[in-house]
């Protein structure tokens, strides 16, 4: 889950210029009355909550991680100036925290797996949430999960959640469900990205069962019904998967975050499917180390992008799946269908490391699955 394409970036960025990230049209309208008192209340707790932050904030996160109007943003209205430093994977920004012991940065954004370790390994500190004003606008859909449990550590900023995306022109029906995916009016219509742990997984849940389960007979009565939907694959890849859709080639896909919003930023006729039994998702979150020279300037940057509207700004500009309730409503119309889970999705699970053995039985029905397809 790292800085979008290129060319998706450019795409969304497009829709932000044209619609405006502060278009009142989408925010709803302040009354001149209390405008200013509400700016003036804003800046006054954001200097509050890093006051004791001693100037700097080291933020150490992927690159373009953030618009520069948030960046700026914030250190005018704190005072704290941002040392923004990038790495290029989870394990590189693993590697330099055990290095530094927990120390030398004062916020972390990583991906989940790897925030699991960093605390388990003591190079993460409980947030002070008495700092964090703005905590209650996170969606409780993406809390509460294996790598932080009891939501002590970690604030989720982005998620990443493989979809399916098709045309109802050509498939004529909506898809509601992965069941529908076996629907034999599909045959030879269906692209399918090539992670065997996702598809598996959706063939799962279909099933009632975990992504994550380490039962290899169930493992294994999953691949028995994988191989009941190669009639209807036709293609199985990883790169641009949703070009196979736009040029009608197929007429459903199952496809990563990037493809999905950019099969719909190119043809907003299609259709997005959050599947009845349930999401597969991946987490980014930001996380403050042990020893963090400044972690009151990290909790004032938290709560800075916790709030409804800043983070509407960042959700737009990244283009992944929205992690802040309040922020919905200031998305603009033209990216929401894109980046807000629908209020009907309740349920989701993250994919998790699983036994060697249970491991091994997902790449024996994958490479079965393949053949069929063959």
């Amino acid at each position: 889950m790292k800085k979008l394409l290129a060319l998706l970036l450019t795409g969304c960025m497009t829709l932000s210029m044209l619609t405006g990230c502060g278009n009142s049209e989408n925010k709803g309208t302040v009354p001149e009355e209390t405008a200013g008192a509400d700016t003036a209340d804003q800046k006054e707790e954001a200097q509050a909550a890093g006051q004791t932050a001693g100037g700097e904030l080291n933020l150490f996160t992927w690159d373009g991680m953030f618009p520069q109007e948030i960046l700026d943003g914030f250190e005018e209205e704190t005072g704290i100036r941002i040392n923004y430093s990038n790495f290029d994977s989870d394990e590189d920004m693993l590697a330099k925290l055990e290095e530094a012991k927990g120390g030398d940065y004062d916020l972390v954004i990583a991906d989940d797996y790897i925030i699991e370790m960093a605390i388990a390994e003591g190079l993460a500190q409980k947030l002070d949430k008495a700092k964090l004003s703005n905590w209650g606008n996170i969606n409780p859909i993406f809390q509460g999960y294996f790598y932080d449990e009891e939501d002590e550590y970690t604030v989720p900023y982005g998620a990443g959640i493989p979809l399916i995306v098709y045309d109802p022109e050509v498939t004529g029906f909506d898809l509601t469900s992965y069941e529908d995916l076996w629907n034999p009016a599909l045959e030879d219509n269906v692209a399918l990205v090539a992670n065997y742990r996702v598809i598996d997984g959706i063939v799962l849940k279909s099933m009632g069962e975990s992504f994550n389960t380490e039962d290899t007979a169930v493992i294994e009565k999953a691949g028995e019904k994988l191989k009941e939907l190669a009639p209807n694959v036709r293609v199985i890849n990883d790169n641009n998967t949703q070009d196979f859709l736009l040029s009608g080639e197929v007429g459903a896909a199952f496809l990563y975050t990037s493809q999905v919003t950019m099969a719909l930023s190119m043809n907003p006729d299609l259709k997005v499917c959050y599947p009845e039994e349930g999401l597969g998702f991946g987490i980014m979150a930001g996380f403050i180390p042990s020893k963090a020279p400044n972690p009151d300037a990290a909790h004032a940057f938290l709560n800075y992008i916790l709030d409804a509207e800043h983070a509407a700004a960042c959700f737009e500009y990244m283009g992944y799946y929205c992690t802040n309730k309040a922020a919905e409503e200031y998305i603009s119309e033209e990216v929401k269908d894109m980046i807000v889970v629908p209020d009907t999705v309740t349920k989701g699970e993250i994919i998790q490391n699983i036994s060697q053995e249970a491991e091994d039985m997902h790449s024996k029905i994958w490479n079965e699955f393949k053949s069929a397809c063959d």
